[in-house]
């Protein structure tokens, strides 16, 4: 293969020596330390699994049984998939940190189409978990009213899909919108705020584990999985959704102080935390209640009040709207970072690249912003949730196969951290992950086909033309224009 055709190869492939290069002159601030990034990685992570996913899984839903007190074991499942792939995350992150997280790792050792796919559903899963966050926090919202005598009309706090005479979620696309304003004041001003927000959500979490011992009633824990392993199973691929997040925090690496050295340690601690609080808030959760009895949208909230602590229940749904609005700023950032990442590379126009005062791409920034406000707005948290799982546990099968190509063709590359017991851990990774993957309903599927296909027809009409791995792209010509 010559040159030439290399070069228009959907398969031609990022060079991590040029990766650097550019990260100098990305308009991107670098002002996060260690303990911001792992922040903002718990930020991540923790929120809406504990607060809204454990109560809907352990509980059920109208196509799906309850999992009751083995929603533990659907959480150490998800746990133990994502851990290898965040494994796989961290050596990535240290030799490559570059905004774009999984779309730079798979453009730089699969090779641009796949970096393209993995990029589009990123677009399209961070705007999505935006959206299922929001929800989770209208519900704690609602139940807060509730519990000081307001109530809401049913037409403004829930879509029209839910069967409660809702048309719009107008609290969730009012949160949608607040965010997007937080995220807009620039990089250093939300790592500040991602700080204290976090701190505020883990003693929440812990003040919550600690009070509800006391209200353990171990009969609720028989049966312990009532509904069979199965559906326990199939809760690991929702409750997915709790367990990611330092992926997200990846995307900031250009914005690190040293993205080398902390990238890998705060994606690795980020995970360790939020696992540790996961497990022991299920079991304090249906501890306190029977599986039957929890609230899918607000678990713990009604666990209180159900132990005659309306008061208590009323503090949480007030906490828990601050601190998983982390997420939300956490996965918002991440869409940004990514839809700046590639449109920076040509795939997409270069129009959406450009950064403020601040180093914040104002653009896409609102753009996705907008768009998960949509979603909020008019769809069930199940639908949108199983949609976001997809498309993660899919850039965790591509990095962790990209991991492995990289360590073999690429042995000697600069590695601040080297994951252990290559292949193994990255193989597991991807057996695990596409295993969660076909416990989702067809329906996910066929919405991720669809919104693939839509990629595949905007890459090969733009985005492979106008790469900049391509000598012939047009923004080549628009670089070497003078400047009037």
């Amino acid at each position: 293969m010559n040159v030439k055709t290399a070069s228009q190869s959907v398969l031609r492939r990022k060079p991590i020596d040029d990766i650097e290069e550019e990260s100098k002159h990305s308009g991107l601030f670098k002002s996060l330390g260690l303990w911001q990034l792992t922040a903002i990685g718990v930020g991540g992570i923790i929120g809406v699994g504990i607060f809204s996913l454990a109560g809907l899984v352990a509980h059920g839903s109208e196509d799906t049984p309850g999992v009751g007190p083995a929603v533990l074991f659907s959480f150490l499942i998800a746990g133990l998939a994502s851990g290898a792939a965040a494994l796989s995350y961290a050596e990535f992150a240290g030799m490559i940190p570059r905004a774009g997280s999984a779309y730079t790792y798979g453009y730089v050792a699969l090779g641009e189409i796949i970096g393209w796919f993995i990029g589009w559903d990123l677009l399209l899963e961070y705007i999505a978990i935006v959206a299922v966050v929001a929800i989770g926090i209208s519900g704690y919202f609602d139940a807060f009213l509730s519990g000081i005598g307001i109530h809401m009309p049913t037409w403004m706090t829930s879509t029209a899909d839910e069967g409660k005479g809702g048309i719009i979620n107008l609290p969730a696309i009012l949160v949608c919108l607040l965010v997007t304003w937080i995220l807009s004041r620039g990089t250093k001003a939300f790592g500040r705020f991602e700080l204290v927000a976090v701190a505020i959500k883990v003693i929440l979490i812990l003040f919550i584990i600690g009070l509800g011992i006391f209200y353990v009633d171990t009969g609720n824990y028989n049966p312990f999985m009532p509904s069979g392993f199965g559906p326990v199973v199939a809760g690991a691929a929702t409750v997915f959704f709790a367990v990611f997040g330092y992926d997200a925090m990846s995307t900031a690496a250009e914005e690190a102080k040293d993205g080398k050295k902390h990238m890998p340690k705060a994606i690795i601690l980020s995970l360790i935390i939020a696992m540790l609080l996961y497990v022991a808030a299920t079991l304090v959760l249906t501890g306190m209640q029977n599986y039957k009895d929890i609230n899918p949208t607000a678990g713990f909230a009604s666990a209180f009040t159900g132990v005659g602590l309306p008061v208590i229940a009323t503090i949480i749904s007030v906490f828990a709207v601050l601190s998983i609005l982390t997420v939300m700023l956490t996965f918002l950032l991440g869409v940004t970072r990514v839809w700046f990442s590639m449109s920076r590379d040509g795939l997409l126009p270069g129009w959406f690249a450009k950064t403020d005062r601040h180093g914040t791409p104002q653009r896409v920034t609102w753009i996705a912003g907008i768009a998960s406000a949509f979603l909020a707005g008019v769809f069930p948290i199940k639908e949108v949730a199983d949609l976001t799982n997809i498309g993660i546990l899919a850039a965790f099968v591509v990095v962790c196969v990209s991991v492995i190509v990289f360590r073999y063709t690429k042995p000697n590359a600069p590695r601040t951290f080297r994951l252990p017991l290559m292949p193994v851990v990255p193989a597991f990774g991807v057996l695990a992950s596409a295993f969660l993957m076909f416990q989702l309903h067809w329906e996910t599927w066929v919405r991720f086909g669809v919104w693939l296909v839509i990629g595949l027809v905007i890459y090969f009409s733009y985005g492979r033309k106008h790469s900049l791995m391509n000598p012939d792209s047009p923004r080549h010509k628009l670089a070497d224009e003078p400047v009037a």
